[in-house]
């Protein structure tokens, strides 16, 4: 319901029960639909109504918009040393202190606030700007807040009632004075339109008020499937690290196959082998017990055996497969799993995955022993391997379905196999076993890293806009590995473009030295969506005023982003780009082009002379196709540099016609 004058939360709430009760017939049936109001920066609620009850709330001319809950998903050590993070201070960047004002709110399914991880030794006192609040729960109390973790809110209603507003934020953000909003979750694929997201209207609100968004890509693994895409999120890919958990079978004629795990349990002896397709239950057939699920093994067959067992469909339940089997009497599982064979889970029995050459091996000993026999080692840790890092296989990919122009996801981050604070209560993830640790994977492991970052250049750049925080950390990213290659994609090294990785892997170091930054604003951006076709209506939703787009709008490949996409190209075109200089010395930038595909690149003025900070200079980019692309995107980029500072922008276009 937008912007609001009431003078206070009582004021808001009673307006909302008045509004509710004109549709479901009286205040009593108001009072009970409605599920959570939001009075503090702005005006709205959220309740239970049938279709037609919210077809006649949006009708009203006091109401802004409508939409329906949804479901949203979740995206969820060695990194931070991976990423350099503990040397920063090694580089005279940025003090080391312990009274930094930067606050970070980060919204997920919980917390163990008993974890060493949230120990708040050495940290400052709360910030004085801080306006938020510890709301108490059941085994949740006041004592469970302190300088780390200085508030914490819980929402369930609307998930008792089928889910409700549990996407919506309730944007106590704004007031309690974060300054970097951490989200690892997001819709289901497809993503529906900015203006139909909740996440993509409470984070415009947030851009605008100053604080970054960075939010999780998600883990479908195939083209088109990126989510939290709108240009104000900082849209976050998952990648490898230099470290793996290996672990090994010895096989009975004295060969030993590597394999990825998470397996504490030491076989004493070696076991028989049987593949799952050889101990089918009656009635089912050898390929459906390949998979290894409930009720397709014959027991008697698979008692006291490692089995081998296949993947149906890249979504399937690997740790099911486990239980199953010990549930059968099976000792150990041997997953043939090449897509996610670097992944770490854990099991209840001793377990390895193994890749495509493993697996040849394996078999072929299978076939040539009567009686084949294996023993499962316990997982050892790998650290300073290569290539790293590498895109995740589960990592979603671009392009944007919704704004093709802007490339997404915008950068990629630690995210297989990250060790993460755990409940040692939640046991199902983890064999069973009660940790206070667990090796998680998923975008949304990847999505914290970048938020840190991010708190980081806030505290060392107080000043930046979320927009200025993003180009710091898009320009700066790499995109070679470890080995001085480009960087690939897990588990084979297969070749990757911007639509995998964004602007590349992240940072930290030449991000809090950007030396020149690509800002823009809310408004830039209601320019932008003007320029995508968006209607009056579907701006009022996304902004809650009513705005008039400028005629003729500006084109959408001129706002003005650290990335540089053109969905739609027909022929040659141009456009435009201004940089922001932050350094202390005058200096000379001079640009330099990785050549698209079929198309000539062209950059006035080639060389940029910046006399002091926070001067700006605007470039012209064209593009001269002279080869089509076929329906799909080329890649190239374009770097300015002044022998100190490289400031890089992938270039992705779709070269319709010449």
């Amino acid at each position: 319901m937008g912007e609001h004058s009431h003078p206070n939360s009582e004021s808001v709430v009673r307006a909302n029960h008045e509004i509710l009760a004109s549709v479901t017939g009286s205040f009593d049936g108001a009072q009970q639909a409605a599920l959570h109001h939001y009075s503090k920066s702005f005006r709205g609620f959220s309740a239970m109504l049938t279709p037609e009850q919210a077809q006649q709330l949006a009708e009203k001319d006091s109401v802004v918009s409508v939409f329906q809950s949804k479901m949203n998903k979740l995206h969820t050590t060695h990194s931070w040393e991976f990423l350099g993070i503990d040397s920063t201070h090694q580089y005279n960047q940025m003090p080391m202190v312990s009274n930094s004002n930067i606050i970070v709110g980060v919204i997920d399914t919980g917390i163990w606030p008993e974890s060493k991880s949230f120990n708040d030794k050495g940290l400052g006192p709360v910030p004085k700007k801080f306006k938020g609040e510890c709301v108490t729960g059941d085994y949740f109390g006041l004592a469970n807040c302190n300088r780390k973790i200085i508030g914490a809110r819980f929402y369930s209603k609307g998930f008792e009632a089928e889910s409700g507003p549990l996407e919506s934020f309730n944007l106590p953000f704004f007031r309690d004075g974060v300054d970097i909003l951490s989200l690892s979750l997001g819709p289901y694929p497809p993503q529906p339109s900015y203006f139909e997201d909740a996440i993509s209207i409470g984070s415009f609100h947030a851009f605008q008020r100053g604080i970054l968004v960075s939010a999780s890509a998600g883990n479908s693994g195939f083209p088109r499937t990126a989510t939290n895409v709108a240009p104000w999120i900082l849209t976050v890919a998952a990648s490898t690290v230099d470290r793996e958990f290996n672990s090994v079978i010895y096989l009975g004629n004295s060969k030993v196959l590597k394999g990825f795990s998470l397996n504490p349990i030491m076989m004493e002896t070696s076991y028989g082998l049987i593949a799952g397709s050889a101990a089918a239950a009656p009635g089912v057939t050898t390929k459906n017990a390949s998979f290894c699920k409930n009720n397709t093994l014959d027991q008697t067959l698979v008692k006291g055996k490692i089995v081998v067992c296949t993947i149906e469909t890249f979504t399937d339940n690997r740790r099911e497969k486990s239980i199953f089997l010990r549930d059968a009497g099976a000792v150990g599982m041997i997953l043939i799993d090449p897509a996610v064979k670097d992944s770490g889970f854990q099991f209840v029995i001793p377990f390895i995955l193994i890749g495509q050459e493993e697996t040849e091996e394996l078999q072929a000993y299978m076939i040539s022993e009567k009686n084949p026999v294996g023993k499962i080692l316990p997982t050892v840790t790998v650290l300073n391997t290569k290539p790293a890092p590498e895109v995740a296989v589960f990592s979603s990919m671009g392009p944007n379905i919704i704004t093709p122009d802007i490339i997404k996801p915008d950068i990629t981050g630690p995210g297989l196999n990250i060790l993460a604070a755990w409940s040692p209560v939640a046991t199902t993830a983890t064999a069973e076993r009660s940790v206070n640790y667990n090796i998680i994977s998923g975008t949304s492991m990847s999505c914290p890293h970048v938020s840190a970052v991010a708190a980081i250049l806030k505290s060392y750049q107080p000043s930046w806009s979320p927009a200025a925080i993003m180009s710091a950390i898009m320009t700066t990213a790499m995109v070679l590995d470890n080995t001085q290659h480009a960087i690939g994609r897990d588990p084979n090294g297969t070749p990757t473009t911007p639509f995998d990785y964004g602007s590349g892997h992240i940072n930290p170091i030449g991000a809090l030295n950007p030396g020149l930054i690509y800002d823009f604003n809310s408004h830039d951006i209601i320019n932008f969506l003007c320029s995508t076709g968006a209607s009056p209506a579907q701006l009022k939703n996304l902004t809650g005023e009513l705005v008039h787009c400028q005629n003729p709008p500006t084109p959408s490949y001129n706002f003005n982003y650290p990335s540089i996409g053109v969905a739609n190209m027909n022929g040659s075109l141009s456009l435009y780009r201004t940089v922001t200089y932050y350094g202390k010395d005058p200096t000379v930038y001079v640009a330099s082009i990785d050549y698209p595909i079929g198309v000539k690149v062209k950059v006035t003025p080639a060389k940029l002379k910046f006399t002091k900070i926070r001067e700006k200079i605007s470039f012209r980019v064209d593009f001269i196709p002279f080869k089509n692309s076929n329906g799909s995107f080329v890649f190239g980029s374009l770097t300015w540099s002044n022998g100190i500072h490289r400031v890089r922008s992938p270039i992705g276009l779709n070269v319709v016609s010449v």
